[in-house]
């Protein structure tokens, strides 16, 4: 079976964790753990994953050097790729014992430039902040801001992926027996100019709309989406919460979920396999092979 798994951000870097190397590195080792466990059993893998944490604090570096020029949002998505990749790629290789061959790949993804999400930002990146300390900030630096649970965070535009150039290099990849990681982040936001050329834009795509379009373009079976909760939850936040073990399309249309977070995972969930999956999870990332069996997670059909 050809699983795609998408790593959510805040499972490589979990809420109220300070963003170190060293904390980044032992999460993903830990990923790496049940991202092996699929291997072991015979699941040829391919790995995206989140960069909201990343590429937030990456673009706070840049404005504090370089405030009058800071690195557009393409460049610091292709950064924070190479460097998540990297270590998702050692640490893998380590948890599988060198036995399979691992590669991360820098990823161009394609988004219309016409796209209305440009106008209207939703994409949580960077660091949490009170609401008093946003707002300060949105003031200062001309952010867009939106609270995301109990804090605040930056939220810039995230266009729907439309295609993935690189699609043929990872079928290369996958036909010689590597495990691929790729569309880091969403994968890099790029336009195609009148000539056919393709530039960067300013946005971070969603990982898992991006996850989903990769898992179908490449005849994926399975599609995990792996975070820090167990599943969907109806009253998430509330004494009474309760993970969805099921859902169908009808279903998640009488939930209220999260534009940033949660709505976009059962959105590309319903997506993937509307077109065919064969199986789509959302829960926790410790659970990865439970989720694929059906007795962890949130299931979504069609």
């Amino acid at each position: 079976m050809l699983v795609v798994a998408a790593l959510g951000g805040n499972a490589l870097l979990r809420r109220g964790e300070p963003m170190t190397t060293e904390v980044q590195r032992a999460n993903v080792a830990r990923a790496a753990g049940a991202l092996a466990a699929l291997v072991r059993v015979g699941h040829d893998l391919v790995v995206t994953h989140g960069n909201g944490p990343q590429v937030g604090l990456l673009a706070l570096q840049g404005a504090a050097f370089r405030p009058d020029a800071p690195d557009p949002l393409d460049v610091l998505g292709a950064e924070t790729e190479g460097m998540i990749g990297y270590l998702i790629e050692q640490e893998l290789e380590n948890a599988l014992g060198h036995d399979r061959p691992v590669a991360a790949l820098l990823t161009q993804v394609l988004v219309d430039p016409a796209d209305p999400a440009f106008a209207r930002p939703t994409k949580p990146v960077g660091p949490s902040y009170s609401e008093a300390e946003a707002k300060a900030l949105a003031a200062q630096r001309g952010w867009t801001i939106a609270p995301d649970g109990a804090s605040w965070r930056r939220v810039v535009p995230s266009p729907r992926p439309i295609e993935i150039p690189d699609l043929r290099v990872i079928q290369l990849l996958l036909s010689q027996g590597v495990i691929v990681i790729c569309a880091g982040g969403g994968g890099i936001p790029v336009v195609r100019r009148g000539d056919g050329s393709l530039a960067g834009v300013e946005a971070v795509i969603d990982k898992d709309h991006a996850s989903a379009l990769l898992a179908h373009g490449l005849g994926a079976d399975a599609l995990l989406m792996l975070t820090d909760v167990d599943g969907v939850m109806e009253g998430f936040g509330t004494s009474a919460a309760r993970r969805i073990p099921r859902m169908s399309a009808v279903e998640a249309g009488q939930l209220a979920l999260p534009e940033g977070s949660m709505g976009p995972k059962v959105a590309a969930g319903l997506n993937f396999v509307a077109k065919g999956g064969r199986l789509a999870g959302i829960g926790r990332m410790e659970d990865a092979t439970a989720i694929l069996n059906g007795s962890a997670g949130t299931i979504i059909s069609a």
